[in-house]
């Protein structure tokens, strides 16, 4: 009989222990964050930087801005959206998945060429460069014109320049823009086109040229929260974002203000 009313009492006790401590451990979750590949160390930055603060750290996850977009539109419970363009910002948009009011540009960045460190390369990146001739036999690395922000920023600039039919079918295709970079970094492609920060991120490859401003539309990042958030930390992350403190933390990874 003991037994029964011990065992009892202990059930009790948990019933209230999960009922005191849920709410306490859903507060302690992190908004999550979905944001372009190119954003890996700036925005572990921010997060960190954001949980010293005595704040639950923002769980971070990492690819192309059409991939995310398209997660988003499945139904991923996510809270905030930082897309590489403002194209597919639009597309959840119009989509009804933005909190109005939210949405905001919260960094900009430059498009360069690189090649791998251990072999060197300069080129001028203008109109006419001989960039085909510079290639030899191996390929162009960038992320996917077709859909992936870098790519699309990419195809154009070379389209401007005049270039793109001499390397359109000399591609060598990433998922997203870290990708491309990788295919550099191991020497599988003698070229690749990324952005300024990614360049500043890896120590196995180095700027061959700066693509000028004007040959393809200014790079954006778009920041908003999602319609469908429920954390109580999303929107106080996304204004730490936008504040000075964030911005100086995008600043030291080598974004510019939007």
């Amino acid at each position: 009989m003991m037994m029964k009313v011990i065992l009892r009492a202990a059930a009790l006790l948990a019933i209230f222990l999960h009922i005191l401590l849920t709410p306490a451990m859903a507060q302690q979750r992190g908004p999550l964050v979905l944001a372009a590949a190119s954003m890996q160390e700036a925005m572990n930055a921010a997060a960190d930087a954001w949980a010293a603060q005595r704040h639950a750290r923002p769980t971070l996850s990492f690819a192309a801005s059409s991939a995310l977009a398209r997660q988003i539109r499945s139904g991923a419970p996510a809270d905030l959206f930082v897309s590489a363009d403002e194209d597919w910002m639009d597309d959840i948009e119009k989509a009804g998945l933005v909190a109005p009011g939210t949405r905001a540009d919260v960094a900009g960045n430059r498009l360069v060429l690189i090649a791998p460190a251990r072999m060197p390369l300069r080129l001028r990146v203008a109109r006419a460069m001989p960039i085909a001739r510079a290639l030899g036999p191996s390929r162009l690395a960038m992320a996917n014109p077709d859909s992936v922000p870098a790519g699309k920023y990419g195809k154009a600039a070379l389209t401007a320049l005049g270039v793109w039919p001499s390397v359109a079918d000399r591609l060598a295709l990433g998922d997203n823009v870290r990708s491309a970079m990788a295919l550099v970094e191991r020497g599988e492609a003698r070229l690749g086109i990324v952005y300024a920060t990614d360049a500043r991120a890896s120590k196995d490859v180095m700027v061959a040229g700066l693509f000028p401003p004007g040959s393809h539309a200014p790079i954006r990042y778009p920041l908003a929260r999602l319609a469908g958030s429920r954390n109580p930390d999303a929107e106080a992350f996304r204004r730490f974002l936008l504040s000075g403190a964030g911005q100086a933390i995008l600043a030291r990874y080598g974004f510019s203000r939007p």
